[in-house]
């Protein structure tokens, strides 16, 4: 008798199999996964969707500001590059003018200088001509001299007697040409 009760509760046990399968259940099941389902929507309607809304709210305004402030920097940023490029044009036309006006007075130093030069040599070129034609004079007279002394020796070594005014007036007419 114990065998077949055991029978009886092992064939009832396989008869019924999983909990989940049976179809006497299912009235049950449906109604606790509605209740569960509605519960899980009320709790996310309520709780987390209002949270990631506000999160997504939050973002969306960062994002706004960030990119306004982006623009604004921007618009700085090229305010400034035109500010500077101004800047530098302005750094390089007074470099210009600073080094036109160097050169400027540069050059006249330059001009005093030469001019300067030019008179100093005018001045040397004057002298030494002055110079030059004192020398001449003087080895003019020099070389008459040695001439009418070269002439005097050789007619008197010829054999020769010569008198001062005919040797100078030999020597005379021969430096004339």
């Amino acid at each position: 008798m114990a065998t077949e009760a055991h029978d009886a509760a092992g064939a009832a046990g396989q008869s019924v199999g999983m909990p989940q399968l049976d179809v006497s259940t299912w009235q049950n099941q449906i109604f606790w996964l509605v209740v569960a389902l509605v519960v899980i929507y009320f709790v996310l309607r309520l709780v987390a969707l209002p949270r990631i809304g506000a999160v997504l709210a939050d973002r969306s305004s960062t994002i706004t500001n960030d990119l306004a402030a982006a623009e604004e920097l921007k618009q700085k940023a090229l305010a400034a590059e035109k500010a500077y490029n101004a800047a530098l044009d302005k750094a390089r036309a007074d470099a210009a003018a600073i080094v036109a006006a160097a050169k400027a007075e540069i050059q006249a130093d330059l001009d005093k200088a030469t001019a300067k030069a030019d008179a100093e040599i005018a001045a040397k070129v004057a002298e030494s001509e002055s110079r030059i034609g004192e020398i001449r004079a003087g080895a003019l007279e020099s070389v008459t001299e040695v001439a009418k002394d070269t002439a005097k020796e050789l007619v008197a070594a010829l054999g020769g007697k010569a008198d001062a005014r005919s040797i100078t007036a030999a020597v005379t007419a021969k430096l004339k040409g």
